[in-house]
């Protein structure tokens, strides 16, 4: 089985394709990335030289490439984890979140129907529900949950998964669909909540946390989430929607004095800074359906994902400090610049 991996050189896509290679050591695994500020192909050196796997620099948007590579590869199954998935950088930049979430996603529908494919998985995000209130710890999201976007990122998103069932209604197209609440785990980008706050931390810079801190967020170990995928690409039913959850509900102040006491730093590091506009509140999954029909459940438990997540960061400073210096930008050229 050949399988498309867009977005592979991120933080879940690469994840993915670790457990893949390891799970499934006789598939083929393309990864398709355009290498942006967020992608990073040294996170992919460990199977750089696999034999079943394959590196593509290419943006989803690139409608000739992508008909072309599928005209060469002719994959079997397509997981699209190729996004613009910062909330800040949506607001100040729309149409950059459009383009690839919503314009990508077409090309690679297109491309899916024109050559056949037995699978096509979205991954998305809890965010296309909007959010729900602090003072109603007794709701969450299921798959019926109405779509209430928050930010231009979100609605993006859940565009692209309205075209994607769309494409399954009207074309027959074999879809799939993931809504997963916050990964957290190794390879995580520095801009995000967890590895900014313990790169922040070991720095003893200021961890700068929005409004109160009061915002609540379901968190899932990365590795979680990827089996998850995987068995909804094997068992999960065509034309569906999984949501992925941990049931680890926190507070981002919670988990801000959880890293500095794991790591002995004092909270007096902790700076509120003005809240995000359009800032959801709660994030919460019900992932009794993924449960029931897949007999999926998380294995990890937060405080335990989160010191190995730490133990990552200690261990791995040299991924990270060429992030955090841009270094990393070179990297494409430097280790693979002369490959065919």
């Amino acid at each position: 089985m050949t399988i498309f991996v867009t977005g592979g050189a991120g933080f879940i896509g690469s994840n993915f394709i670790f457990h893949m290679l390891k799970t499934h050591p006789d598939y083929r695994i393309v990864c398709i990335d355009k290498l942006t500020y967020a992608g990073n192909l040294s996170t992919l050196s460990s199977v750089m030289d696999a034999p079943n796997f394959r590196f593509v620099k290419l943006d989803i948007c690139d409608r000739a490439g992508i008909f072309a590579l599928f005209e060469e590869e002719k994959p079997d199954v397509v997981v699209n984890f190729a996004a613009e998935s910062h909330v800040d950088r949506s607001i100040e930049n729309p149409s950059v979140f459009l383009e690839t979430n919503i314009l990508g996603t077409s090309v690679l529908l297109d491309a899916c129907r024109t050559y056949g494919i037995s699978r096509y998985h979205q991954v998305s995000t809890d965010e296309v529900y909007g959010d729900l209130p602090l003072n109603r710890p007794d709701l969450f999201f299921t798959e019926e949950t109405p779509l209430h976007t928050s930010s231009p990122y979100s609605a993006s998103k859940a565009s692209a998964d309205l075209l994607v069932l769309a494409y399954h209604r009207t074309y027959g197209l074999p879809v799939t669909i993931s809504r997963c609440s916050n990964n957290y785990g190794p390879y995580h980008f520095p801009e995000k909540l967890i590895p900014l706050m313990i790169i922040n931390t070991l720095a003893n810079k200021p961890l700068p946390v929005y409004g109160t801190g009061e915002n609540v967020r379901d968190w899932l170990y990365v590795e979680d989430h990827c089996r998850a995928i995987d068995l909804i690409l094997h068992n999960g039913r065509i034309g569906e929607i999984y949501n992925v959850g941990g049931h680890n509900e926190m507070r981002n102040i919670d988990i801000v004095k959880l890293i500095l006491k794991e790591l002995g730093k004092s909270e007096s590091l902790i700076t509120f800074v003005a809240d995000r506009k359009g800032h959801d509140m709660r994030y919460a999954i019900d992932p009794t359906k993924i449960h029931t029909e897949l007999g999926w459940l998380p294995e990890t438990k937060f405080q335990d994902g989160l010191k190995k997540t730490i133990e990552w960061y200690l261990t791995n400073r040299d991924w990270w400090e060429e992030i955090v210096s841009g270094e990393y930008q070179n990297y494409y050229q430097k280790m693979y610049g002369d490959r065919k």
